[in-house]
């Protein structure tokens, strides 16, 4: 059965629109976990809009499942997470003025910085994972520099305009999942995807943990977070 990491970032970015302390993200952390969460995922950005240091600091001393740090392949984040040690670093693409993440890296064109930020992680005990559109050119290029996992970017699947644009982008998603776990690589998945259509992702098989955010945190508000978190987790479980 797949596992779901949740994203706090935006538990972070409430507390950063006004400045104080509240709320919290290393509680709904704590929450995330006794509600079900198989880990915990923040995004450290170069312009630390959400999540901060010490949050990570803290978060790495008090999650009990797994710490899952998204991050730019720097020097900075690389040195960060040397120090931290999160179970895992998830590389991703970052632009200082996009609002989320736009798409996945160009693995094949930064092969080359990329395969020595994966080796130093890895030397530091940290497993390593890229965030790539299901292209195949980029899952085979994942696997040649030595990433550890992949997560596929969903965001063309999650913003189709149509069901048959849709299909198309599931079949995609598809495609990538079988050819990364032909090629051995670990399979996770995330980005833009909601109550409703993580169920088509997950019914695919093949993906060991869905991170998802914005979709549980927006629910939280309503319901509350544990029930926002047992209701992904239930998703994902019976898909």
């Amino acid at each position: 059965m797949a596992r779901l990491g949740v994203n706090i970032d935006h538990v972070a970015t409430i507390r950063q629109v006004r400045g104080g302390s509240e709320p919290d993200p290393v509680a709904a952390a704590a929450i995330a976990e006794l509600a079900g969460a198989d880990g915990i995922t923040i995004h450290l950005r170069e312009d630390r809009r959400h999540i901060q240091d010490r949050d990570l600091r803290i978060l790495r001393q008090t999650v009990r499942t797994k710490l899952n740090l998204e991050m730019a392949a720097t020097e900075e984040m690389v040195a960060i997470a040397l120090a931290v040690k999160p179970e895992m670093c998830t590389l991703v693409p970052e632009k200082r003025q996009e609002l989320t993440t736009e798409g996945g890296l160009d693995v094949r064109f930064h092969a080359q910085s990329l395969e020595k930020a994966i080796s130093r992680l890895q030397d530091g005990g940290i497993a390593v994972s890229l965030f790539i559109d299901p292209d195949p050119d980029q899952v085979k290029t994942a696997n040649r520099i030595g990433a550890d996992y992949i997560e596929i970017h969903t965001g063309a699947f999650a913003d189709a305009p149509d069901l048959k644009t849709e299909d198309g982008e599931l079949i995609k998603i598809e495609n990538g999942i079988r050819l990364a776990s032909k090629l051995g690589l670990g399979v996770n998945a995330g980005h833009g995807l909601n109550y409703t259509n993580v169920k088509k992702v997950a019914a695919l098989g093949g993906v060991e943990e869905f991170n998802i955010g914005h979709s549980i945190i927006s629910r939280a508000v309503l319901v509350g977070l544990d029930r926002a978190v047992r209701d992904m987790v239930d998703l994902i479980k019976y898909a």
